[in-house]
């Protein structure tokens, strides 16, 4: 572990900020259209730095002033936004304001750096959630306040430059899909091969052959549909193509089922020979590939169709590109018939037009494709190195700044040591003043009707005669809706007891974990 700067010292969260813990309002204070305060309830309201407001609330229980921290410290816990107005936040949302001279971006960016972790404390397996008492004990790093500005204005600067990083390849995944489609839509309109026919072929072949995808066919096979019913996964039957491993222009064996020889025995039309072009007609349309040789003796399912191409009248690779050329699909879609479930009809797939040059263009006009495409390909990897290289700059550069790399410390700079003192000094002025003039009471300690008991929860079940989920479960162990963080964790340990006796047990249904009584 590197050695941090000597004027640095540690702290705990609640030294150096207030922490506000949400709590969520009545919902008939809530609103859709602008009324009261903007209201938050956790981390699906976030944006890269602020939130946005979906919700208002026209009586607010906890508020969060503009600049405050938005901690998520219900599923998930850990993530991070700035109000950037006040505005009223739920039990999912905690409020953090540094308390000066400590500088909010400073631990705003401190809070990232720990992200990874935070996450991991959220404790119980029904409600993922961290208390405020566990906040206000988070370890914290206190460097001095002058270098807790510079470091906060390096990281805005370099952050700023990684998140245009990452806007700009964002885009990279759509400009090869573009690049893509235009190059089949080029090949399939003649655009590609122009300067090829002007030099290599004669005037007389210049006019594509009128046809449809049916004539194309060989004579003994036409087009048809795979195995109507799958049935069971055979570990070693012969596999089967689904509409899943037939996409544009490629064929992926992710997920592929495996079928018995029997099965596919019955469906001999449908074995395949390699070369054959695969269509979608059902389910996931817009997919076509050309099956290759390692395919012999594979099948495919009754959502795929196979075109067994006669070589003599059209090169496969070709054709596939034909059928998955923006034309060809615009004219399947307006063939396809169904409302739940869309599909396309063979005989509607065998008047599919076709337009063919001659069989020497066919085949330069696929190898021109195979070679642009290879070409988006070797982008496209170059894309996905630089993109991890990408993602994992932002912990780095957040690790760097903490351990006291990022910027350099400057010996005029007031310690971390003496900015904690300070900081404990004004606590304790606060606790006096807020404690002044009123008598010294002794802590009474509960008494058993007050303070939770585990038997509540077994109460709760058995009054209810029937299993619970969790929510359902909370408020009739008599926690009230709006329930804070601390009682949460005092009700899922509660809970974690019984489950772990034997008194209470889980049972999942659709989505939903529901408790009951074991007894």
């Amino acid at each position: 572990m590197n050695k941090l700067p000597s004027t640095w010292v540690s702290a705990r969260l609640g030294e150096a900020a207030h922490i506000e813990m949400g709590q969520s309002p009545d919902s008939k204070f809530y609103n859709d259209h602008g009324k009261g305060l903007p209201f938050f309830q956790g981390k699906a309201d976030f944006g890269p730095l602020y939130p946005t407001a979906r919700k208002w609330c026209s009586q607010p229980t906890k508020v969060a002033e503009a600049g405050d921290i938005l901690l998520s410290v219900r599923a998930p816990v850990g993530p991070t936004n700035l109000a950037n107005e006040q505005c009223c936040i739920g039990r999912g949302l905690s409020a953090i304001r540094a308390t000066e001279p400590i500088s909010q971006k400073y631990l705003l960016h401190f809070l990232r750096h720990i992200e990874p972790w935070l996450a991991e404390q959220g404790t119980g397996s029904t409600f993922a959630a961290i208390s405020g008492s566990f906040l206000r004990e988070i370890p914290i790093l206190i460097a001095p306040s002058g270098e807790q500005r510079r470091i906060a204005k390096k990281l805005d600067s370099i952050l700023a430059r990684v998140s245009e990083c990452q806007s700009r390849l964002n885009n990279v995944p759509d400009i090869l899909n573009q690049f893509r489609q235009s190059v089949v839509s080029s090949a399939v309109s003649g655009r590609l091969s122009e300067d090829y026919r002007s030099q290599v072929l004669t005037n007389a072949t210049l006019v594509p052959t009128n046809t449809t995808l049916a004539d194309l066919c060989t004579k003994t096979r036409v087009i048809t549909y795979g195995v109507i019913k799958l049935g069971s996964e055979i570990a070693k039957g012969v596999p089967c193509l689904r509409t899943s491993n037939v996409r544009w222009l490629r064929i992926t064996t992710i997920g592929m089922k495996r079928i018995s020889k029997r099965l596919s025995a019955e469906y001999p039309r449908t074995v395949l020979q390699g070369s054959e072009v695969l269509v979608n007609v059902r389910g996931t349309l817009g997919g076509v590939a050309v099956a290759t040789p390692a395919m012999r003796g594979w099948n495919v399912s009754r959502e795929v169709a196979v075109v067994p191409v006669d070589k003599a009248k059209a090169v496969p690779e070709f054709l596939a590109l034909w059928i998955a050329s923006e034309r060809s699909q615009r004219w399947l879609r307006n063939v396809e018939k169904g409302v739940a479930y869309v599909g396309i009809n063979i005989e509607d797939l065998r008047a599919l037009p076709v337009e063919l040059p001659t069989i020497q263009e066919q085949r330069e006009i696929v190898r021109r494709v195979n070679s642009l495409f290879a070409y988006a390909n070797r982008i496209e990897t170059l894309y996905t190195n630089a993109r991890s290289r990408v993602h994992n700059l932002t912990p780095a550069v957040l690790a760097k700044a903490f351990r006291g790399e990022l910027v350099s410390q400057d010996p005029n700079d007031e310690s971390g040591a003496a900015l904690l003192e300070h900081l404990q000094s004004v606590r304790a002025d606060a606790i006096t003043n807020a404690t002044k003039g009123k008598p010294r009471m002794r802590k009474q300690p509960l008494k058993q009707s007050e303070s939770s008991k585990p038997g509540d929860i077994v109460q709760a079940l058995r009054k209810a005669g029937k299993p619970l989920s969790s929510n359902a479960l909370l408020l009739a162990a008599g926690y009230p809706h709006d329930s804070d963080s601390e009682s949460i964790e005092e009700f899922i340990v509660q809970l974690r007891g019984l489950l772990k006796r034997g008194v209470v047990a889980k049972q999942r249904l659709g989505n939903e974990d529901l408790f009951r009584l074991t007894e």
